[in-house]
């Protein structure tokens, strides 16, 4: 059996298709019978409107092992409030379910563990995909979803970047928007 898996943390940003297909998951994942558990459970639980919380499926009635709850980080409101939850809960759920099992088939998330853990991911989708007029490309949203999903809970399993990286790395980058603002583009 592995070792026990307490709390860890990754994200990731893949973009580089379409307009509108960019990806920036954020996912905690951790034991059910710890604090990753609780609050799994809580934030499934306390449902707010605009913000969906459902768990990653392959289809309907096919939920993925380890547990993995979506969590859009996107207010959705208004006319494009349906056209958005749709994707969201087709597309994009789809696409974080199978990347949830890429981690598991890469050896990220050990088979083993994969009905002790839980993942919350937050999950970023463009608000353009709301817009009557957007012409989504599902293909490159799911594909980049999917990759996006697999990065971050590789991150995460393997502590990356590691703080000797950070701290090598820390005055070499810069925070794109801050730049952007020092570039008076925003």
């Amino acid at each position: 059996m592995s070792e026990r898996i307490v709390f860890r943390s990754g994200e990731s940003l893949v973009g580089g298709g379409p307009p509108g297909t960019a990806a920036e998951p954020e996912v905690i994942i951790g034991e059910l019978d710890g604090p990753v558990g609780t609050a799994l459970a809580t934030v499934t639980g306390d449902q707010v409107a605009g913000h969906s919380r459902v768990f990653a499926i392959l289809n309907t009635d096919i939920q993925v092992r380890p547990l993995t709850l979506m969590v859009s980080k996107v207010t959705v409101k208004g006319k494009m409030a349906k056209r958005y939850t749709n994707i969201l809960m087709g597309t994009v759920q789809g696409a974080i379910a199978n990347g949830v099992l890429d981690a598991v088939r890469a050896g990220d998330i050990p088979k083993e563990k994969a009905n002790d853990l839980g993942i919350i991911l937050s999950v970023w989708l463009n608000p353009m995909v709301g817009q009557e007029d957007y012409e989504c490309d599902h293909k490159a949203l799911f594909e980049i979803h999917r990759k996006a999903t697999a990065q971050a809970i590789h991150k995460a399993m393997n502590n990356q970047p590691d703080i000797d990286w950070l701290l090598e790395n820390q005055d070499k980058i810069v925070h794109k928007y801050y730049q952007m603002g020092l570039d008076g583009k925003i």
